[in-house]
């Protein structure tokens, strides 16, 4: 396939779908959310509306669910704290309440039934419309040293239809993703062409050792495609189903990959999300030293 020289509609909306339980990290979800729980100094969404605000996605779309207003809270204005800190003339933290409510036009749309990852991007159809947008899922967060989401735009202005991004993955982990058969690019050596994309296969049967991580860059005909998609495993509907669908036939246009291989940071389970912890505080500008040194120090005693 030839690189386009056609115009492609830019990506402006970004996608989070935040309305899942966070039964894994019970009971400190069963009051808070699992996206507001902290990873060092700020909740792990920030990290993904950073993310999405660095790329030039500042429209986001909250898909929640019941219990999740402190999303809500901590993306608004704080009035009465700032008030308090600006009388106390802590300019430092005032600048650090504020950036939340500053980074984005977050809106809202509530999953009122859990019916998996396609139905929640479906949940998102009136807020997007016909235009292409982003889905960023906050189980994954990327570093901003590596900045993922912009070599996927700069993909699809090249290539069009949807873009994803992969992993690769140890052999004996992959059943644990969905995974993706895929060809070569010309777009470079980094980009593939997918042709299917497997959720969860069983042990030994995945087309390749590369996992589609929570990055992806959809073509708005994604949504008549998830209204006919099936449940599929887990009685749920499958954004990964879909997207096999849109890989497989040629007629509902192209999805290709951008494999990634940076420094990228697991929170969704709670050995990952310690060691989440532990890799960002370490590299934290302010607090990393002093627990670089601690944990040194720690380890060697063990």
């Amino acid at each position: 396939m030839s690189l386009r020289d056609t115009h492609v509609q830019p990506v402006v909306k970004a996608v989070v779908p935040a309305a899942g339980l966070g039964t894994r990290f019970l009971p400190a979800t069963k009051a808070t959310p699992k996206e507001m729980l902290p990873v060092v100094d700020k909740p792990a969404i920030q990290y993904v509306v950073e993310e999405a605000a660095s790329a030039g996605l500042t429209d986001v779309l909250m898909i929640t669910g019941r219990n999740k207003r402190a999303l809500e809270d901590h993306f608004d204005r704080a009035h009465e704290l700032e008030s308090l800190l600006q009388e106390k003339g802590d300019t430092a933290k005032l600048e650090l309440v504020r950036k939340s409510s500053c980074l984005a036009t977050v809106h809202y749309a509530r999953q009122q039934n859990p019916k998996g990852l396609g139905h929640a991007v479906l949940c998102a159809e009136a807020h997007v419309g016909d235009q292409p947008f982003a889905v960023l899922l906050g189980d994954d967060l990327i570093d901003p040293r590596d900045p993922l989401l912009a070599r996927m735009i700069e993909i699809r202005q090249q290539l069009g239809g949807s873009v994803v991004a992969l992993m690769p993955v140890p052999d004996d982990r992959i059943h644990l993703y969905g995974a993706a058969a895929v060809q070569p690019s010309p777009a470079g050596d980094d980009v593939r062409r997918l042709t299917a994309l497997v959720e969860k296969p069983a042990p030994g049967s995945a087309p390749s050792n590369l996992a589609v991580i929570g990055r992806y860059l959809l073509d708005p005909e994604i949504f008549a495609v998830l209204r006919e998609t099936p449940p599929g495993r887990g009685g749920e509907i499958q954004l990964t189903d879909a997207l096999h669908t849109l890989a497989s036939h040629d007629s509902h246009g192209p999805v290709h990959g951008v494999v990634f291989e940076g420094r990228r940071y697991d929170t969704g389970d709670r050995g990952d999300y310690l060691r989440a912890q532990v890799q960002l505080a370490v590299e934290h500008p302010e607090l990393g030293p002093a627990f670089s040194n601690w944990l040194r120090t720690y380890a060697t005693a063990l």
